[in-house]
């Protein structure tokens, strides 16, 4: 019999069972410090419930022989169907116009304020992994311009544009999707200067990790109105957001939800079990992300 431990929402091990612990099921939000592998000196594994696991102290996990896997693919269509919907939301002001009927403004006052087409304009997306690939190809049934940064082009997206800096990646946007991996060289790579080149009709789109963007920046930008927009499933701090999202009209605001569908979900917990299967039982991981 195997113990495994799930962490709580404050990303600790509850006391007195951490010498029982040998593998560790956290979600991507959760943070796995140096201090936490290390109070469990017999874990073996730390299986991520999600794709993300920039939360995970990947060096401590190297140093005490501790396996890392996640969950991919199974979450990656239910991400970009958000980051598609958040962006038609935001355009079209989808949230806007149906507060516009039921609150009486439509009987009252007549049309609703004109929003902005989407189909046919320019989308960018930053880091084409298997989500930005997704969303470039959903963007695709919008006749939309695409262009793409990634480390370098891509075989399988020559019909695309591929344009190395991110900062001429969001000049030639009016959408710019980020769907990069959260690393110490992404942090922050949406800032000011990429803000700025985005423009006042620019329009931003995270589904990725909250740290890939400078959210005070972007926060003065917004207020400022030196871009035109934003549509954001991950924040700094989450749940308890910055209250100068709050105040805010050219926002939408999500609650980091892109792969909450029951089908993922089922899909995400089936993954993560076959991965801890797999350890305790000496078979090779379905989805290792590190093994020492």
């Amino acid at each position: 019999m195997h113990c495994v431990g799930q962490l709580d929402n404050a990303g600790g091990i509850p006391d007195g069972i951490g010498q029982r612990i040998r593998g560790i099921t956290p979600r991507g939000v959760h943070r796995v410090s140096r201090q936490l592998i290390a109070s469990c000196p017999n874990l073996e594994i730390i299986a991520v419930f999600g794709v993300g696991y920039d939360g995970v102290d990947l060096d401590a996990c190297r140093e005490h022989g501790v396996k890392v896997t996640n969950t991919p693919d199974v979450l990656t269509g239910d991400v970009a169907d958000l980051g598609v919907a958040m962006m038609l939301a935001l355009s079209r002001r989808i949230a806007a116009a149906q507060r516009w009927v039921t609150e009486g403004d439509w009987a009252k006052h007549g049309a609703f304020a004109l929003s902005r087409r989407v189909h046919g304009r320019r989308a960018g997306v930053l880091g084409l992994g298997r989500i930005g690939m997704a969303v470039a190809r959903r963007l695709a049934g919008f006749d939309m311009r695409i262009a793409y940064s990634d480390l370098s082009p891509r075989n399988d997206a020559a019909q695309w544009e591929f344009v190395s800096d991110p900062e001429e990646l969001a000049c030639r946007s009016d959408f710019l999707f980020v769907t990069l991996a959260s690393t110490a060289d992404t942090h922050h790579i949406v800032n000011a200067k990429v803000l700025s080149a985005l423009g006042p009709e620019g329009v931003l789109i995270n589904i990725s990790r909250a740290a890939n963007v400078d959210e005070q920046a972007l926060l003065s930008a917004l207020e400022s109105e030196a871009v035109g927009g934003a549509a954001l499933d991950v924040f700094e701090g989450e749940p308890r957001i910055d209250p100068r999202f709050l105040t805010l009209d050219n926002v939408l605001l999500q609650p980091h939800h892109a792969s909450g569908t029951a089908e993922t979900r089922r899909a995400m917990g089936q993954l993560m079990v076959d991965n801890l299967k797999a350890h305790f039982e000496g078979r090779p991981l379905p989805n290792p992300v590190l093994e020492p």
